[in-house]
């Protein structure tokens, strides 16, 4: 991989004794979800993980746990005032080093997740466009692409909006929980659909294993917004949180977007603290769900 940030761009505070100064490619290493460091293979899974994403009576004779769903990763941009985009978008949050982690995810997992309001303002296309990323994809054993989870209610989607389903390259699945299609133009390539509906919205548990049962999908990086977010949080669905906090105050009022929103979490979800890393003030940080 070649690091879009100069060397020595990344400075890790933790853990204590560490060495006091990596590069970019080193940091996002250690980062991103092959690190050896993190106890996760390239699927993202390790051995201590099968029991807690088991199906019940899902246990193998072997005692091990097939696992019912993917491992879900939230990754997300806040300012220190806790705005998740500004102007209207949320490029303008992070840095050269939060946008290479970004890339670095991308590259890592099966399938990216977002909402369809976000894949509409940050004009979503092909999700993996350098070639030595697609390089690193096939020499991992996943597709150049991953798959494009578009999460939507309405159905409200079209390539004039949405570069992502003009994209011949791309592999579209669009979770609702409407019986319906995307809205369709000349320009639009084929999806298919997941369709799990509970109390009139998206069942994200079931969503989620047809996702494993239909196309081998082992890791979900959903890169939001936050009403998607909030509502994996609440499912109980998320296992990791990437966190980029700038040091940028945006001001605005009360419903500026944050990186969570929807109804109140009750009880509110723990986070335990993995790894964090500081590049020009900006900190990537790296939680686990407690559960």
């Amino acid at each position: 991989m070649t690091p879009d940030c100069s060397p020595s761009l990344l400075v890790p505070f933790l853990p204590p004794g560490s060495n006091p100064r990596v590069t970019a490619a080193q940091a996002v290493e250690r980062m991103r979800l092959w690190d050896p460091a993190s106890g996760h293979d390239a699927a993202g899974e390790s051995a201590a993980d099968g029991e807690r994403f088991a199906a019940p009576g899902s246990r193998k004779a072997t005692g091990t746990s097939a696992p019912s769903r993917p491992r879900v990763f939230l990754n997300m941009a806040s300012t220190a005032d806790g705005r998740a985009a500004l102007g209207g978008r949320s490029g303008g949050i992070g840095n050269r080093a939060d946008r290479e982690l970004f890339r670095a995810l991308r590259t890592a997992v099966d399938a990216v997740m977002v909402g369809a309001g976000t894949a509409r303002t940050e004009r979503y296309r092909g999700l993996v466009r350098d070639e030595e990323r697609r390089r690193l994809r096939r020499a991992r054993g996943l597709s150049e692409e991953p798959l494009a989870c578009i999460v939507s209610a309405r159905l409200a989607l079209c390539a004039a909006e949405v570069p992502l389903l003009a994209d011949p390259a791309a592999r579209v699945v669009v979770l609702t929980p409407s019986a319906g299609g995307v809205v369709r133009d000349a320009d639009a390539q084929a999806v298919e659909y997941v369709r799990a509906a509970r109390d009139g919205a998206l069942d994200l548990p079931a969503a989620l294993a047809e996702l494993r049962a239909r196309w081998g999908v082992r890791t979900v990086l959903c890169e939001g917004g936050p009403h998607l977010n909030g509502d994996l949080l609440r499912a109980g669905v998320v296992d990791e949180v990437f966190l980029s906090f700038a040091p940028k105050l945006g001001g605005g009022d009360e419903a500026q977007l944050r990186i969570v929103c929807g109804p109140e979490l009750d009880p509110p979800v723990e986070l335990q603290l993995c790894d964090a890393l500081e590049s020009e003030g900006l900190l990537l940080l790296r939680y686990r769900v407690s559960r």
